[in-house]
Order: C-alpha cells, then structure tokens, then sequence
C-alpha cells in the first residue's frame, strides 16, 4: 500500500496538471447579446450599492399543466435566514426513490395504483413511506382518492433545484 506521503504527493501532481490545463485554456467567449436578459432585468431593479438577489423563474407546461412562476429575494435575506431550518425540505429530495416519484407525478402518474405499478419504486409500504415523507416537506399533495399533486408553487422551484444541481 502506498504512504500517505506518496498518496499526497500524487494528488498533488495531479491537481498541478489539472491547475495547469485550466490556466492555458482560452477564455470563454462573450455571450451573445440578449443571453443574459432576465439578469440584466433583475440589475435594474436593485439598488446599486446592494449585495445583489437570486431569481428563479420559469414556464412549464407537463401533463397538460401550463404553470408561470417567478421568486427572487436579496442576498441579505437569504444570508440572514437559518439555513438549518431547511435541511428536512431538501432532504426529502435526497432520495432516488422521492426523485422518481416527484418526476412520474409530475408527468400524469399521480395515483397510487399507478405509481405502485412501477418496479423500482418498491414496495407498497415503502411507496407510502415516500410519499408521505416528500407531502411533509411540502414537495407533494394530496389530491384526494390516493392522488397526488405536485402544489403549482412548487414546480418551478423544484425544476430549478434539478437544473442547478445538474449543472
């Protein structure tokens, strides 16, 4: 086995060459004019001498659902905020089972005998066991009858943490 010395030393090596490809790569160009049209909007409306704002917005049209959504709030706000107090919201997203579940509902399959239908979603107690989990924190909704609704405040939002997490 290898020492934690040459480990290190090798991790080193590698991070240099990586340093190094980075530094020697082109810039990337300019964005073509327009790109950034929702940013420039946000600027304008921001006082200059403020530490900036993070907007969402979206328009999304899934399973015969057309849903408009915009939230923005200030970067003060979101620093002053317990974040901790948001762990259980994302947590309920943290699991491959409430994603897919999120992702079929969203896409017509909202009862509970259709979503049962799906292999690897497990169980009928384990599918209940999620359910429950992702409605506490607010990422789902009864619709009565064993149907479930994504809340139309909750789509976009929850579409922006998939494309910010994907990347």
């Amino acid at each position: 086995m290898d020492s934690m010395e040459d480990r290190l030393a090798a991790l080193e090596a590698h991070v240099a060459a990586l340093s190094q490809r980075f530094a020697a790569a082109p810039p990337p160009p300019p964005a073509p004019e327009g790109t950034f049209w929702a940013l420039d909007g946000l600027k304008q409306r921001l006082p200059a001498d403020g530490s900036g704002a993070v907007l969402y917005t979206g328009t999304v049209r899934v399973a015969g659902q057309h849903y408009d959504w915009q939230y923005g709030r200030t970067v003060d706000d979101l620093l002053a905020v317990d974040w901790t107090e948001l762990a259980s919201t994302l947590s309920a997203l943290a699991h491959p089972v409430r994603l897919r579940l999120l992702r079929e509902i969203l896409g017509g399959r909202q009862s509970t005998s259709e979503l049962a239908e799906i292999d690897e979603l497990g169980t009928t107690g384990q599918l209940h066991h999620h359910l429950r989990q992702i409605t506490a924190a607010g990422w789902l909704r009864s619709a009565g009858r064993g149907r479930y609704a994504v809340p139309a405040e909750r789509v976009v939002p929850l579409l922006a943490i998939l494309a910010a997490a994907g990347r």
